[in-house]
Formats: structure tokens, sequence, C-alpha cells
């Protein structure tokens, strides 16, 4: 998806340095990247992302070095088992795949991009499967004006195809506490695509300083803030100060609204506790304690792992048991995702997310991409 190689792309194009995209836009198999994973190659040689994983990506890489020395954007198709030999066996997923390879947008449309994931604004970037293989943006799918070459709005019948991907506001992960448990979970939750929003009381703790991967630093009491900011049902809360005057008031905040997750740090005797104090507040069935999964944590970055894997699993309706005695899909199902809510002022920064979608001729396929 775009958001995982974009602040790559930024960094490049800053440098001087010419950027080609390798986007995957087809398959006629299963694979282990969604439709609109996207590789970026800068003309130094550096890349970063991925289409498959691994199984074509060195393809791909001569192909973009090859739209880097001029030779015109392209649709490859790639296949995870054509460089083996014949009597190596195949991998389990041989489909072919179709990949766009192409410059990445001219300046005004990276502007664009680049001002909606900083303001955790939503953003429709398309772009034309043929010459002359145009890029537009509009604030949503059936927006793109038909105006630009080769990219039409929704359900406009045109001679060409486009792959359209909508890249929206990543859930939001609220912490209540700015503790260093607080800045692993910034750390760790911005690589998933959530918008990490760290709120405590106390002027000592919330400093902007101590939280740099934090999308926003606030000194606020948490139920204050989440009476003024609502999450959504996509978005998570989790309690981490083991104070209750503070843990205790965003928690019965969380609970009387709609977030998918609320969660609350703790041994089990400090739960037990905790739910006596919070006897009868709507909602109380729903939450989560000790938070995280049983990993057996011991350190703040395991412990942050434990939590953020309990939400991650949480928002696909997962258990977080090993894959290994599982009978369900590796990858969640994807339904619409629920609208996270709308970023509080000022607007959080963003970061990369997992994204889902299709491709159709003559028409925008709508790829959803968390900011």
């Amino acid at each position: 998806m775009l958001t995982e190689v974009w602040p790559f792309v930024i960094r490049a194009r800053r440098a001087g340095r010419p950027v080609v995209l390798a986007r995957l836009v087809g398959r006629d198999g299963p694979g282990s990247r969604p439709l609109g994973a996207t590789m970026a190659v800068a003309g130094d040689g550096s890349w970063c992302g991925s289409v498959s994983g691994g199984c074509v990506e060195g393809i791909l890489l001569d192909t973009a070095r090859e739209v880097l020395d001029g030779g015109g954007p392209r649709l490859v198709s790639v296949s995870p088992g054509e460089q083996l030999l014949p009597w190596e066996p195949a991998p389990a997923c041989a489909g072919v795949l179709t990949v766009l390879v192409t410059p990445a947008p001219p300046a005004a449309v990276c502007d664009e991009i680049t001002s909606a994931i900083e303001a955790a604004r939503p953003i429709a970037v398309g772009v034309s499967l043929t010459a002359p293989w145009s890029w537009a943006t509009a604030p949503s799918i059936d927006l793109l004006p038909t105006s630009a070459a080769g990219v039409p709005g929704a359900g406009r019948a045109t001679a060409g195809a486009v792959f359209a991907e909508e890249v929206r506001p990543g859930p939001r992960l609220i912490v209540a506490g700015a503790t260093d448990l607080a800045a692993a979970l910034a750390a760790l939750g911005r690589t998933t695509g959530r918008r990490v929003e760290i709120v405590d009381p106390r002027p000592s703790h919330a400093r902007d300083d101590m939280f740099p991967g934090a999308s926003l630093v606030v000194r606020a009491w948490p139920d204050e803030w989440l009476a003024a900011h609502p999450p959504s049902a996509a978005d998570a809360v989790v309690a981490i100060t083991h104070d209750p005057r503070i843990d205790d008031r965003a928690l019965r905040a969380a609970l009387a609204g709609p977030a998918g997750y609320v969660g609350a740090l703790g041994s089990r005797a400090t739960h037990a506790q905790r739910l006596d104090r919070l006897s009868g507040a709507p909602g109380l069935d729903r939450l989560r304690g000790p938070a995280g999964l049983d990993l057996g944590a011991t350190s703040i970055a395991e412990t942050a792992l434990s939590v953020l894997a309990e939400v991650v699993a949480a928002a696909h309706d997962r258990t977080g048991g090993p894959l290994t005695t599982s009978t369900a899909p590796i990858q969640a199902v994807r339904a619409p995702a629920p609208t996270p809510s709308a970023p509080p002022s000022p607007a959080p920064a963003a970061a990369g997310g997992p994204a889902s979608g299709s491709v159709a001729p003559a028409e925008p396929v709508p790829v959803t991409c968390a900011l």
C-alpha cells in the first residue's frame, strides 16, 4: 500500500533521487500480500516494501531499474515460481501476479498525498493502467475526475482500466498514561498504521519529546479527552498508569462508548480490585484485563507487543492463539472496516497499514489503506 512506502518515497524525492513504484494490481491465485501492496525503488538502488513477501521482488527490482533508466511504465505479469529450476517445487502461492511498474506520481500529486497523510485526511489516489499512466487524487474514489486522462470517476465507463486506492486515517490507539510502556506502544503501534494518542494529566509526564512515535501527546484527564474526541468502533483504548484516579476515569469513559477494544494493565489481583471499583459501570463486561495476550512478557517491549497483539486480534475478531492449532484463514477476511473517528486537532501524523481491493476494467477499484 502507498502508505507503507510513502516515507521512503518522500525522503528519496527530497534528496533529488527518482523513484519507481511497483504495485500489485491483480493476481489469479492466493498470495501473501493484498492487492495494492507496493514496492518503491530509488535511483540509487535502495528500495523498500514488497508485493509478494519476497518471492518476486528480485524480478521487479530489475524491471524497476529499466523504468528508472527511461524504459517507460508498464504492466508486467510475474509468478513466484518462474525463477525456479524445473526440478524445484513451486511455492503454494504460485499464481500469476499483475504488477504496475511506473514512476512515482508527479510533484503535485505527491504533495497532495503527503498533505493528506500528515493531516490524517482521507484521499483517493487513482492511476490509469494504460498509457499515459496518469495519476489523479480526490477526497473519495467516486469523486476522481473523469477529466483526468485515463482516470474515470467511479462507475463511469471508459476505454481503459484504473487502479484506485482509498487512503484513510488508521484506527486510533488511545493510551491513558505517559509512561515508558506508552513510548513502546507508540513506536510499535505506529508500524501497524495506528494513530497513537497518549493522554496524561500530569505535566511532568505528558512531554512530546519523550514519545517520538506518538501521533499526539496530550496533557488532559483521559475521560475529558475521550468526551471531546470520542473513539469509534475501529479504535482502541488502554489504561496503563496503575493509578486508579487516572485509569478508572479513562475506562468508565471508554466503556460507555463504542470503542472496539478497552483494556487495562495490571496484575490479576489489581484487576479484581478494579472490577470492584467499576462495578455497575456501563459496558464493564467488555473490559479486557489484564490487557494483552499470554506471551509471558517480562520487558517493556514484550509487554507492548503483548498488548498490541491483543488489540490487533480484537480488531480482526480473533483470539490470538497459535496458528499451528488454528484452521481459520491466516489473514483475516476483510469486511468493510468501521470508520475510524476523526483526528483530533492538531491532526496527528500517520504511518502505514494494511488494505485490500481488486481491479476491474473501466472503473476504479477501491483499495482501502490505513494512514
